[in-house]
């Protein structure tokens, strides 16, 4: 385990500051600040004051979590941070302070991406993700279907989509229902009170000459909404928890469907599924039966590793130094729209100084223990005076 990387991420890419670090596979603390509180009475994420929050939170956080990984910054052998998709006013402030931690402690920088993120923390529940993987990933900004032959450099999108996400459609609808923000856990807890079949609402894109892998819940919440609106109008009362089950369910269904179905078609047989809506409880279990009945192990992790954290980050960013994928430059910026096929951002100029940094053909050294990073651009004084 000591000549296994460690590696601390930050995330900022929405409303919460979180900081992990991972050596290896192994985590070794995962601390969040969720501004999730100071949302709830706008009924959804405001920017502005996420990336205020973001600001207040960042040094904390990061001390609360080398104290509680019992390492020094010192000891890190990089650091990794989400570069993108997300927010672009938060994502700065993250990138920005990894660049400053990385510059003033002497060490790597990898910016990252928050898809390939969040396929990449299941090796810190399960071990190394199987090559290929398919993962499914769901949350209030993205419902995408990836299929990752190399966590670290191939993710191939097969699938996304086309308007509301799973995530922000649970947000809606609980809205609707007047149940609070954030819609997905008070929906999902509700729930398991109601009948799932007690109203047939539509599942979006499953016709037969529907896109095979993409989602669209914005006619699902239209749909629900004006049931609603409907028994309201009639003066009658609404039935919240088979509404919130029979909408989950139409989620959940299609949501399932269609990764079962990509696995079959790629003949990967392994599913992976991240995000926070990956919480969900429905969700899981009728996952679990599908790939069950059709040959296909499924891997969740844990419910705090599917919502955004700084593990997810810092388990790419070991995976990164593993492999021996090149830093990010100094110039790293944040990217409100960084493709899922680019899992990190890489120096454009590496290549160039590929034989000064690799081996006789220009790869790059593998990973071990004892590798120094001396980056003669950064001061001596700033790195004695900030991180002894």
């Amino acid at each position: 385990m000591a000549d296994e990387p460690l590696v601390l991420g930050i995330e900022t890419s929405c409303d919460e500051t979180g900081v992990g670090i991972v050596r290896g596979h192994t985590l070794l603390a995962d601390a969040v600040a969720s501004s999730v509180d100071e949302h709830a009475r706008f009924g959804g994420v405001v920017p502005e004051v996420a990336s205020r929050a973001h600001l207040e939170a960042m040094v904390p956080t990061i001390q609360r979590a080398l104290k509680e990984a019992g390492v020094a910054a010192s000891d890190l052998d990089g650091i990794a941070v989400t570069a993108g998709p997300g927010l672009a006013g938060a994502l700065l402030v993250g990138v920005s302070a990894a660049k400053a931690y990385a510059y003033a402690l002497g060490k790597p920088l990898y910016g990252v991406n928050h898809l390939a993120s969040h396929i990449c923390v299941d090796q810190l529940e399960h071990g190394p993700l199987p090559e290929p993987t398919m993962a499914l990933l769901v949350s209030g900004g993205h419902s995408s279907l990836l299929l990752a032959p190399d966590i670290t450099a191939d993710v191939r999108p097969l699938g996304s989509t086309i308007d509301d996400a799973a995530g922000e459609a649970f947000d809606k609808i609980a809205r609707v229902l007047n149940l609070g923000f954030p819609g997905g856990p008070v929906i999902d807890r509700i729930a398991r009170e109601g009948n799932p079949d007690a109203i047939a609402f539509p599942r979006g894109l499953t016709g037969p000459r529907d896109a095979a892998y993409d989602f669209s819940f914005s006619g699902l919440k239209t749909a629900v909404a004006r049931w609603i609106e409907a028994k309201r109008a009639a003066g009658e009362e609404v039935p919240v928890a088979d509404v919130s089950a029979s909408f989950q369910e139409a989620v959940v269904d299609v949501l399932t469907r269609k990764a079962v179905r990509a696995c079959k078609d790629e003949g990967v047989e392994h599913l992976m599924i991240g995000g926070g809506v990956a919480a969900n409880s429905r969700l899981r279990a009728m996952a679990e039966r599908r790939c069950e009945d059709a040959g296909i192990t499924l891997r969740v992790p844990r419910p705090k590793l599917c919502t955004d954290n700084g593990a997810m980050v810092a388990a790419l960013g070991a995976e990164m130094v593993a492999r021996g994928r090149s830093a990010s430059a100094w110039d790293l910026s944040a990217d409100s729209s960084l493709p899922v096929t680019d899992p990190h951002v890489p120096d454009p100029d590496a290549d160039a100084r590929g034989h000064a940094d690799g081996d006789a053909d220009g790869h790059p050294h593998s990973h071990s223990h004892s590798h120094t990073h001396s980056h003669d651009h950064v001061h001596e004084v700033s790195r004695k005076n900030l991180y002894a």
